[in-house]
């Protein structure tokens, strides 16, 4: 199974940023919701999300806030920006054309 670190470049940025325009969410829930919406296939360790979450928010894609998680525990839940949306928006369009092609090359018969 793939692990962030054999995907392709800026793919979990890609993910992050999906997984956030639906809805603010905390690193744990972030982390739990790749996990489970990719059937445990994805799974990313704190050593990759956090930096991650750290980047994103350096580029003004997320902004992070303070808030209590459901176990009225402080947590840092982070939320896409207009700027984030634009991003994602060229960034998944970037990638459906990365994954049509490469899926043309697999498809290929032999001769």
């Amino acid at each position: 199974m793939s692990k962030p670190s054999d995907l392709v470049q800026g793919t979990l940025d890609l993910l992050i940023l999906k997984i956030l325009a639906l809805e603010p969410l905390h690193g744990w829930a972030i982390s739990r919701r790749l996990k489970q919406v990719s059937n445990e296939v994805l799974q990313v360790s704190d050593g990759s999300l956090y930096p991650a979450l750290h980047k994103l928010e350096q580029e003004g894609w997320i902004k992070a806030e303070w808030r209590p998680t459901e176990n009225n525990r402080r947590a840092k839940f982070y939320a896409l920006t207009a700027r984030g949306r634009k991003h994602l928006a060229r960034e998944s369009a970037s990638w459906e054309r990365l994954s049509s092609a490469i899926v043309q090359v697999l498809e290929l018969k032999a001769i």
